[in-house]
């Protein structure tokens, strides 16, 4: 079970390391579905590049794709990252104890 979760762990934070998925996540995230060709416009790559971005963020589960006919939608599904804020929200409470140790032993400057 543990071997699964780190899997998928890695795949959104391997999803997420690219800047244009990001960009691509972040067009969703406001919408509830675009088409492929909606999500490529503003980018200057050629469609099949995108796609390939699509399909990474797809296998990591963060985007459902549908279609209809000759149109794929993709629409996000942000579950993964909540487990990979999860997972960073420890390390949080890490650097958050050691900035306040440090704050303290400075003097509070």
């Amino acid at each position: 079970m543990v071997k699964y979760q780190e899997a998928i762990l890695d795949r959104t934070f391997a999803a997420l390391a690219d800047p244009t998925r990001r960009a691509l996540l972040a067009r969703l995230e406001g919408e509830d579905a675009l088409s492929v060709s909606e999500l490529a416009r503003p980018f200057k790559m050629s469609l099949p590049a995108v796609m390939k971005h699509l399909d990474v963020l797809s296998d990591a589960g963060l985007i459902e794709k549908t279609k209809a006919g000759r149109t794929v939608t993709c629409k996000l599904n942000a579950g993964p990252m909540e487990e990979a804020m999860q997972w960073l929200i420890r390390y949080q409470r890490f650097w958050s104890g050691a900035l306040d140790r440090l704050a303290a032993l400075s003097g509070g400057r």
